[in-house]
């Protein structure tokens, strides 16, 4: 049986086959909805179910039990039990269209043990992205591996931190040999992760590990702008030594409004005078209201589904929550 799906927004409507999942059916009928993963596992593809119920063949990691109780859904993985009236989220941010590019690694070295600096040159002028995005890096035999811009435009030049995975086929036998000079093509820029001016809340930035990489991205794009919103930035890594961005971050104080960074560790060693545990429980401990800020995540799944639950506990609202849509894809592919 089909069931009939109508967009608020855009007045748009196609028919779900039996079997389909609302994404599948709307590229069927050239309908466009966000979509990264395509198997649940970022969330860039929610939507809100103004009418109508879905069914999922198994629970999709990305969305939480309080967003779908709150009407929330994922296109790719949601089957339509009834006919739909979906909301799709909308902002004033345009993307750019990606294409295939020829680089060139600029710069490569390590930010400590795990993590690799990667500097890229670009042709002519650069690309133009919107700070959040991503690239894919192409590799020989057609497979990609995604990364972050870690700085928003600026010339020809894109930085990108790359965690290290021992054996890992492009991080330890790649790029572990490359040297400034070699030729890389990329796929850029992709994503939909920015930030929301639109939405004139303080903001609460919460990152682990290379999830930092996008934030800064956002950040510096930021700094010195009057219309900049109170910033609090939230990084979770195991011990100080893993920081590798510390000094840059602390330089931000007095660009960034009313700009508060919380490293927070997991494994401190005893001369740590700073926060413990983990990023989730440090905004809870700070913030007893979130129902004013707009949040964003980027980093571990894990971490994404528990601040998600957490923080909505507090009122933090669903429509100011913006995760990270690609920084784990192939982890979860792969797990």
């Amino acid at each position: 049986m089909a069931y009939r799906v109508h967009i608020l927004e855009t007045e748009e409507a196609f028919d779900v086959e039996e079997g389909e999942s609302v994404l599948e059916a709307a590229e069927r009928s050239e309908v466009k909805l966000p979509h990264e993963c395509t198997f649940g596992g970022c969330g860039t593809c929610r939507i809100k179910l103004a009418s109508g119920t879905v069914r999922y063949e198994e629970f999709p990691m990305a969305l939480t039990p309080e967003e779908a109780e709150e009407g929330y859904a994922l296109a790719c993985q949601a089957r339509p039990t009834a006919d739909l009236c979906i909301s799709v989220a909308s902002s004033r941010q345009t993307f750019p269209e990606p294409a295939r590019i020829p680089a060139t690694i600029h710069r490569i070295e390590p930010y400590g043990d795990d993590v690799i600096h990667l500097t890229l040159a670009l042709p002519g002028q650069g690309m133009d992205y919107v700070p959040g995005q991503y690239m894919n890096v192409v590799l020989p035999d057609g497979e990609t591996r995604s990364f972050s811009m870690a700085s928003p435009p600026a010339g020809n030049l894109v930085d990108f931190h790359v965690r290290r995975i021992p054996g890992g086929r492009y991080t330890d036998q790649w790029l572990g040999q490359a040297r400034a000079g070699a030729d890389v093509e990329i796929e850029a820029p992709l994503g939909v992760f920015s930030y929301h001016e639109e939405d004139w809340r303080p903001l609460i930035m919460m990152a682990t590990g290379t999830g930092i990489a996008p934030i800064k991205a956002i950040l510096e794009s930021l700094l010195d702008n009057e219309d900049c919103p109170p910033v609090t930035l939230y990084w979770g890594m195991r011990t100080e030594a893993d920081l590798y961005l510390r000094d840059v971050i602390e330089s931000w104080v007095g660009r960034l409004y009313e700009f508060n960074f919380v490293p927070v560790l997991s494994r401190a060693g005893e001369g740590w005078q700073g926060r413990r545990g983990h990023v989730q429980q440090a905004v809870l401990e700070d913030h007893e209201d979130l129902s004013e800020h707009a949040i964003y995540l980027c980093g571990a799944p894990e971490m994404i589904r528990q601040a998600k639950s957490l923080l909505a506990g507090r009122g933090a609202s669903l429509d100011h929550m913006y995760a990270d849509s690609f920084t784990f894809q192939h982890e979860l592919a792969s797990a």
